[in-house]
């Protein structure tokens, strides 16, 4: 077997399922879970979270702190049968099959110190599409502000007409996380958010229809717009990816 369950345990150890099910509860073990992660073996980790993690914890003054980044292939997915309405007793229901309808990109730029969300769809999500959306940014921030992008490192947002784009305008600096660590980037739990409450469990006929969709979603999101609050000192960071790196290597046989 591949992990413990109560049973399982309950039979190895010789004590009773009641028992071991306390045993569980009582210290939190939980062998039916586990969670995905993956370190950064980026060479300048170190220097990518502190510059990025400084940028939240005490932005620079008169700039703007944008977390940027793109959801790739946003399905329109129809269900094809009319969903059962939750009642007492039951959940939702929802047909397994769908149809599909094609997909967007949805582009993001989050600001860090009020948590407004700059967002456009497109059908493709390639430089060209890249530095369209960074233009209608440039147009919806006043020009007197500095603008620190936090980035990851997909080969569209290093494209070189994408640093030509940045080379003609001073005022805007690229800030790139660490490989494999787009926890670092606040837009990506906005993603989260508008997923969960938007888009995953919709019905759509078409990907106009998800794009509206996508645009409510926007308008009453920042509406009601408040900023994520980041806690986490690089420091902390950094020591926690230590303990994690001890255990792991504790574990190599």
């Amino acid at each position: 077997m591949t992990h413990w369950s109560i049973r399982s345990a309950a039979a190895h150890t010789g004590i009773s399922k009641s028992t071991v099910a306390r045993y569980f509860s009582l210290f939190g073990v939980q062998p039916h879970r586990s969670s995905s992660f993956k370190l950064s073996s980026d060479p300048f980790f170190v220097e990518k979270v502190r510059d990025i993690v400084g940028l939240y914890l005490s932005p620079p003054t008169n700039a703007l702190v944008l977390c940027v980044d793109e959801k790739s292939q946003c399905q329109a997915l129809e269900r094809t049968q009319p969903m059962l309405p939750m009642g007492l007793g039951y959940v939702e229901g929802v047909t397994h099959d769908y149809i599909r309808h094609g997909t967007t990109t949805l582009f993001a730029a989050l600001n860090a110190a009020n948590g407004e969300v700059i967002a456009q769809c497109k059908p493709r999500h390639r430089h060209q599409e890249f530095i369209a959306f960074l233009n209608h940014i440039d147009k919806a921030i006043p020009a007197e502000l500095d603008v620190h992008l936090i980035l990851d490192n997909y080969a569209t947002h290093k494209h070189p007409k994408v640093k030509a784009w940045v080379a003609r305008r001073p005022r805007y600096h690229m800030h790139f996380t660490p490989t494999y660590s787009s926890w670092l980037n606040q837009v990506e739990r906005w993603f989260g958010l508008i997923t969960q409450q938007a888009i995953r469990r919709g019905s759509f006929e078409s990907v106009r229809q998800l794009t509206l969709q996508i645009q409510r979603y926007v308008e009453h999101y920042n509406a009601h717009k408040r900023p994520f609050v980041w806690t986490a000192t690089a420091e902390s960071i950094l020591a926690k990816i230590e303990r994690l790196c001890k255990v792991i290597s504790g574990t190599e046989h």
